[in-house]
């Protein structure tokens, strides 16, 4: 830090209250943050003590609360960025990733690109599961709009206990998994349909581990001309900062801090202030506003106002520029009367934007926005630096170095590298009654149609969906692996989404889950006819000062990174999330991932769904028997088994060959083998197609039918292929792993071993069952 602020010689603004800081006991201090639930600890107060001693006074509450929330976890990333940077700093091919700030941006086809982005909104959800997700909607679609682009589809990746719970079981202050699960899912549903986004993608997911702390992971791609692309800084000395969008009240304060501590029995009352309300209805023009100011050149640079509100927002905008700033409070427009200078300043509100214009640009701006009824106010100026000046009614609230406040340094926290546990002899899958023994992975609650919820969204609107989340026959429809998109009417280039997340591999073994969630984002692309391009990653884990946490994460960090290198995808944006758990509970390392491809021609695009009785069916991939993190494995409580390795370069090459295959024609339905294994990825295709098949399972070499049915192992596809078209098929895929697996027919799943059938399934009766399996509230 240079120079240093002088002290002010002029009286505080009224409502502004001054903190004693510079002559008190760190232990006094520490309390007292506690106390205020700022947050801080003991090395963040003794470096804000010799800040305010070096200037000579105390802070203003005003100023303390700004740094409580810049200095927080959730906002500083300060124990996780310098494994962000050393894992994924170099995986930027410049002629493809076109930006990397609040949402990460892509090169799509000639002068256009899309942006991606994914969130975390746990915490708030736990305490109000409806508030919690549909505001961490309200979040995701501004990180994509503040670079410049128009959100086109969102994802839904959601993490719960398991639904039958026992009520008496849960530790106090923990809500039951079926409460949280539907008010969720509702929020997800009323923000999303409301705003008119579509939902394309996502996943539902169920272990214990969530009982206390869900994860409610949200995601967004939007569309953009490139020459619309807007970065998230100030761009000159006097720009006017305009803050748009939904009026600010008390909802929200704190939450960053909330969000940067594990759950508590007691976080439902201390901190359901902390979370935010949301309003889709001024979402909706505050996007059709922002876009046409976009258009005509009226913004130039911009931040969305979430964790930390205006504080965050304004003192990242500036400082990313190297500018500092002047911001006037009373000018925030306000939804209740008597908001005090602190909480105006960190409220987190929702729907606001903070815009840098122009001051020629400014009237031309106000008037876009008074036509859409959206409220703008300017609020404050861009200066040259370094220090950010708050005020309230012509009077100081504040005064410090931007920099000290926005850009924390990196906490070095001790770190335990994980170990694998004592490994179990290889657990044996039973071959007798493989009938039932698939059955049971059917009708598994982590198995079971997504349709109910499926169904709540809209994933038609804007009319761009060509392949959607449920495929197949319309009475009969199944799982998808990829949604796709065509984001330009008059262009076969499509977009494709898909989600990929495997908590269990990661528990088992952090590095080779990380890898293997890479390759199973990879392979759901590699399934509609794309090319894996990209993904942004949400890393849900504990507590970071638990050395084994830290650990776990730097292990997960470099998987993901190993993974996308191999497999040549880019990593333009991600979002960090500690402190899940809490009372005793941690979750697993769950990193999650949305990923894109990019699909040349969508008139190739591929679906799971078995087509046609007499094509042949291939199995493209090498299997293998480890049952680490395995569907099988966690419904028997088996642990301390090896995953199955992976080989991104060779799933690229793999993948590239089928995608060669996919582009002749000779693909009719594709579907990738993931968790629940060959059976349960068999019976979802002929669930989607309204027919059957006969396969013989000796064709994975692994021994036995059991195993052969449940293994998820190593990267793999089903194919049905095209029976006039077989040779073409097989010239395309030379050179890689393919055998013969069986074919389609017209009713009933057949399991043969040999020539010897292992079972015979009624799918109609299975059907049935399976899409009735989840229950809404």
């Amino acid at each position: 830090m240079r120079g240093s602020v002088p002290a002010l010689d002029s009286q505080w603004a009224a409502g502004v209250t001054t903190i004693p800081f510079r002559k008190e006991s760190r232990a006094a201090l520490l309390r007292a943050s506690n106390r205020l639930s700022l947050g801080l600890d003991s090395v963040e107060v003794g470096r804000l003590q010799r800040y305010y001693r070096r200037i000579g006074r105390d802070p203003t509450d005003v100023e303390l609360a700004g740094v409580a929330q810049s200095w927080s976890e959730h906002c500083s990333y300060k124990s996780s960025r310098r494994y962000l940077k050393a894992a994924f700093g170099k995986l930027h091919p410049p002629r493809r990733v076109l930006g990397t700030g609040d949402a990460g941006v892509m090169a799509f086809e000639d002068g256009f690109a899309y942006a991606l982005r994914i969130e975390s909104h746990n915490h708030p959800s736990a305490v109000e599961p409806y508030g919690g997700a549909a505001t961490g909607i309200g979040g995701i679609l501004r990180d994509v709009l503040a670079v410049g682009a128009k959100p086109i589809a969102l994802a839904d990746p959601l993490f719960f206990g398991p639904l039958d719970f026992a009520p008496k079981d849960l530790p106090a202050g923990v809500k039951s998994p079926r409460y949280l699960f539907d008010g969720v899912v509702a929020g997800i549903r009323d923000y999303g349909n409301r705003v008119g986004v579509p939902t394309i993608a996502g996943g539902i997911y169920f272990d214990p581990g969530y009982v206390v702390n869900p994860l409610v992971n949200v995601a967004c791609v939007g569309f953009l001309p490139k020459d619309r692309l807007l970065p998230n800084r100030a761009r000159g000395v006097g720009d006017r900062l305009v803050l748009v969008g939904g009026r600010t009240g008390r909802d929200g304060i704190g939450g960053v801090s909330f969000a940067s501590r594990e759950l508590t029995e007691r976080s439902e009352t201390e901190s359901r202030g902390a979370v935010q309300l949301g309003n889709p209805i001024m979402k909706e023009p505050l996007i059709h506003a922002c876009l046409e100011a976009f258009d005509r050149k009226l913004v130039r640079g911009l931040k969305d106002l979430g964790g930390g509100g205006l504080a965050t927002a304004s003192g990242e905008l500036v400082h990313a520029g190297g500018f500092g700033s002047e911001i006037e409070l009373d000018h925030v427009p306000l939804r209740e009367t008597g908001l005090l200078p602190w909480e105006i300043w960190v409220s987190e509100s929702q729907e606001r934007m903070l815009l840098d214009v122009r001051p020629n640009d400014l009237p031309a701006l106000l008037a876009i926005f008074q036509r859409w009824d959206v409220p703008a106010s300017d609020v404050g100026r861009v200066t040259r630096g370094p220090l950010e000046r708050i005020r309230f009614k012509e009077a100081a609230a504040g005064e410090l170095h931007v920099g000290f406040r926005v850009a924390p340094p990196p906490r070095h926290r001790s770190t335990r590298t994980p170990r694998p546990g004592p490994r179990r002899p290889s657990a044996r899958v039973p071959d007798q009654d493989l009938a039932q023994l698939i059955r049971e992975q059917t009708l598994a609650p982590d198995s079971v149609s997504r349709e109910p919820v499926i169904r709540m969204y809209d994933h038609e609107v804007f009319g761009h969906t060509v392949l959607k989340p449920l495929q197949g026959q319309v009475t009969s429809p199944s799982h998808g692996d990829s949604a796709v998109l065509q984001p330009r009417t008059g262009s076969w280039r499509g977009l494709a989404l898909a989600i990929g997340a495997q908590p269990w591999a990661c528990a088992e073994d952090p590095h080779g889950g990380a890898r293997w969630v890479v390759e199973e984002a990879a392979r759901n692309l590699y399934a509609v006819g794309a090319r894996p391009d990209a993904f942004t990653n949400c890393l849900n884990f504990g507590n970071p000062e638990d050395p084994r946490v830290l650990g776990q994460f730097a292990a997960v960090v470099r998987g993901l990174a190993e993974g996308a290198r191999g497999l040549e995808m880019a990593v333009p944006s991600g979002n960090v999330s500690f402190y899940n758990g809490g009372l005793g509970a941690a979750i697993p390392p769950t990193p999650v991932l949305l990923a894109t491809g990019i699909v040349p021609d969508l008139r190739y695009s591929t679906t799971v769904d078995l087509k046609e009785a007499g094509n042949p069916l291939y199995l493209v991939g090498q299997s293998r028997p480890e049952l680490g993190g395995s569907l099988w494995a966690r419904r028997h409580g088996i642990r301390g088994q090896p995953i199955p390795p992976t080989q991104p370069s060779r799933l690229r090459r793999i993948g590239d060959a089928l995608l060669s295959a996919g582009a002749c024609g000779t693909l009719r339905a594709v579907h990738d083998v993931s968790d629940g294994g060959l059976g349960l990825t068999l019976m979802e295709m002929a669930f989607g197609g309204g027919l059957g098949f006969s396969v013989d399972l000796a064709a994975t070499l692994l021994p036995g039918p059991g195993l052969a049915a449940v293994a998820e192992g190593g990267s793999r596809w089903v194919v049905e292929v095209d029976r006039s078209k077989v040779d073409a098929f097989e010239v395309r895929m030379r050179g890689e792993p393919v055998t013969p697996l069986g074919h389609v027919t017209a009713a009933d799943g057949v399991f043969r071993w040999g020539e010897q059938i292992q079972a015979q399934l009624d799918l109609t009766e299975l059907y049935s069952a399976w899409r009735g399996g989840l229950v809404l509230g």
